[in-house]
């Protein structure tokens, strides 16, 4: 996961770079593989530029269609090996808990997701079923 998060930050970061600045000094500096990498990583490591570089991407139609290539990808790999999505979902709940700007932006994209939505209403639905069933078991005076 993390590979591949970082295969598409750094093609993103080249394809970026390389379109939106002009002139021979851009092209010479991300020709040099060391200085790429470093321009890379420093934005991979930082949160406000690896959001500036995501809203880059999605305001691009080669970033757009990469990263829905990558997602369906993603996807596929989860479906495939649920222990993997559910260790990455704790993962994303530590980070969250930790750093309230994060978990606000998961909130409002999960609220902006339909299928999301659907699948929170789903599991209400049975913890209530669960409530309801631990109340049965009760004794009635």
């Amino acid at each position: 996961m993390k590979t591949l998060l970082k295969t598409t930050i750094l093609m993103v970061a080249v394809t970026f770079f390389a379109s939106c600045q002009s002139g021979s000094d851009v092209k010479q500096i991300l020709s040099n593989q060391d200085t790429r990498k470093a321009v890379i990583d420093s934005i991979a490591n930082d949160s406000s530029m690896s959001k500036e570089m995501m809203g880059a991407m999605m305001n691009s139609n080669n970033g757009k269609m990469m990263m829905m290539e990558n997602h369906a990808a993603m996807m596929k790999m989860m479906k495939e090996n649920p222990s993997m999505m559910k260790g990455m979902m704790a993962d994303m709940m530590e980070t969250c808990k930790g750093d309230s700007s994060m978990m606000s932006d998961m909130c409002k994209t999960m609220m902006g997701d339909p299928k999301m939505m659907e699948m929170m209403n789903k599991m209400k639905g049975m913890n209530k079923m669960k409530r309801m069933d631990k109340m049965d078991d009760k004794p009635h005076h």
